[in-house]
């Protein structure tokens, strides 16, 4: 196991050492190169983030109103009788928008019911098998100025809706 670990140490530094030995192969100059592109990347994110703040505005004040709790509730009713627990359904909505904000969810999540416990594990899952679909779409649609979404969103959500789903399955193996 301690080969991996010295090996990774050196991973990320060995790549960055075989794009500037390359570049200078190549005669082009490293540096300036660099500095370009984090100049256009700095330019995308200052293009970006009105959407961002606005994507995590929302669902701070959804999360903080309560009312996410009460969608949880309401839609735990149907959930409950899938065998999804409706404790779940806000951090499943949340996820959909904000990483970030779901992930506060979870550390809630894991406090009250414990990070081994079943929903604990479904929970874990679901987060590593599902997207932040809108927050995704609107940063990349945004910065590559595409129009039309055509079956982006239906794609993402049935994909999200299968990561769900497997980790109630997986949940229930574990």
């Amino acid at each position: 196991m301690s080969i991996f670990v010295t090996m990774s140490s050196f991973i990320i530094p060995a790549i960055m050492m075989f794009i500037v030995i390359y570049g200078m192969i190549k005669k082009r100059n490293v540096y300036d190169d660099f500095v370009n592109g984090a100049t256009g990347g700095l330019k995308t994110v200052i293009k970006v983030m009105p959407t961002l703040i606005g994507l995590m505005v929302a669902v701070g004040v959804l999360r903080e109103s309560g009312f996410m709790d009460f969608l949880g509730e309401l839609a735990g009713k149907v959930t409950d009788r899938l065998g999804f627990p409706g404790e779940l359904m806000p951090v499943t909505i949340v996820k959909i928008f904000s990483s970030s904000a779901a992930t506060g969810m979870v550390l809630d999540i894991f406090k009250t019911y414990g990070p081994d416990s079943y929903l604990g594990k479904i929970t874990s899952l679901m987060m590593s098998c599902t997207e932040t679909v809108f927050y995704t779409m609107s940063v990349y649609y945004l910065t590559a100025k595409v129009t039309k979404s055509r079956w982006t969103l239906p794609g993402a959500m049935l994909a999200t809706a299968a990561g769900t789903i497997a980790s109630v399955l997986l949940a229930n193996l574990i």
